[in-house]
């Protein structure tokens, strides 16, 4: 039996490669003849960058840049042999990087996202792939564009750096942007097509889980309306509204407003990426999963992709969630079998402690289960 395991992360608890182990493990508890091949994916979250470098043999290379709170860090970007980079905005700027009693979207930056991409172009790359997920920010990417030369200005030019002062820029000075950018390519993985602002946009859906109160998230949305408005009118075009603008608190919206970037949803990008589909193709059996499958999974994510891909090829799929909720039930008609991970009732700390044994001991039953199926008459 062939069987491809291409879990995205676990969020807070499992890379995506350390998913893939757990989970072989405990598949070859019950199933040692079997033949695996690990693909640890992505959607444009956290973990793209390895993703793509791991099954590309690429390699990782590590660079000082700000974490969201303006602190040095060691961040890492990945550099493949066609000239290509790849980097991750949670790598310098995510959530995760930032403890929950000092979130606050109105002071944390995207600097060191920009700081990423400007390493880039010092190793020579001529195409730099993105991924947005998991950001600690909503300034709109200014704090990127601010590393890349492009100056926030108020009305007595000062610089404006932070979300909380964005409704004080009166002018956007372009003129030292780095010129390299003229001829690199930007592809943009993400895995939502929120706009920029509005209801559905970066600041109500995404600020609350980055320290936004309500009255916060409405002066923030209406801070990057009026900065995507001051954009728009200088440049000639609105690409607030585009799918995938609100991403990473508006990121999204800087690399398409400013450096002409191309967004693609992440889990297709990634597929493309790292021959997915052949390896799909060779596979009896597919296995992914993620930290929690829920009816978000559906628009987008990593395992919704994988399962289209492998229904194309009439190849069973089998996905293992940290949570899986009762309204992923609508996966089933996807063509995902369900399992999750965790064996009953725990504190979240302890299921994010113990995922890697949680995981590998699923599997081990999942593949039992598979074993006691194929011995049943059709």
């Amino acid at each position: 039996m062939n069987i491809l395991i291409a879990p995205d992360s676990f969020k807070e608890s499992l890379s995506s490669s350390d998913a893939a182990k757990a989970i072989m493990k405990g598949f070859q508890k019950a199933i040692p003849d079997a033949s695996f091949r690990l693909l640890p994916l992505a959607d444009g979250g956290e973990g793209t960058a390895e993703a793509i470098v791991n099954a590309k043999n690429g390699k990782m290379i590590s660079s000082t840049a700000q974490d969201p709170l303006g602190k040095p860090i060691t961040a890492r970007l990945g550099l493949l042999d066609n000239n290509t980079a790849v980097l991750d905005v949670a790598e310098a700027s995510g959530l995760s990087l930032v403890p929950p009693s000092l979130r606050d979207p109105k002071r944390t930056t995207s600097k060191g996202t920009g700081q990423l991409i400007k390493k880039a172009l010092d190793l020579g790359a001529q195409r730099i792939i993105i991924g947005l997920g998991g950001s600690a920010t909503n300034d709109g990417g200014i704090g990127l564009l601010s590393a890349l030369g492009v100056r926030f200005l108020d009305a007595n030019g000062k610089t404006v750096s932070t979300a909380e002062d964005m409704a004080q820029i009166r002018h956007v000075d372009e003129e030292d942007i780095d010129p390299r950018l003229d001829n690199v390519h930007i592809e943009v993985a993400c895995d939502v097509n929120n706009p920029l602002t509005g209801p559905r946009g970066a600041s109500f859906v995404y600020g609350p889980q980055k320290g936004g109160t309500a009255k916060v998230l409405e002066e923030l949305d209406k801070n990057l309306e009026l900065l995507a408005d001051l954009v728009s009118c200088a440049h000639g075009a609105d690409v607030s509204h585009s799918p995938g603008a609100g991403a990473a608190g508006g990121i999204g919206w800087a690399l398409m407003a400013f450096l002409h970037a191309s967004m693609r949803p992440g889990i297709e990008l990634v597929a493309d990426a790292v021959g997915l589909a052949g390896a799909v193709e060779w596979a009896d059996l597919v296995v992914t999963g993620e930290g929690k499958i829920d009816k978000q999974t559906l628009h987008g994510k990593a395992v919704k992709g994988i399962a289209d891909l492998a229904n194309t090829r009439g190849k069973p799929v089998l996905a293992f969630g940290g949570m899986v909720t009762e309204d992923a039930r609508h996966l089933f008609d996807s063509g995902i079998a369900l399992m999750t991970s965790v064996p009953g009732p725990c504190l979240l700390n302890t299921a994010l402690a113990e995922a890697p044994s949680y995981l590998e001991a699923a599997a081990e039953r999942a593949s039992r289960l598979l074993l006691l199926g194929r011995s049943l008459p059709a």
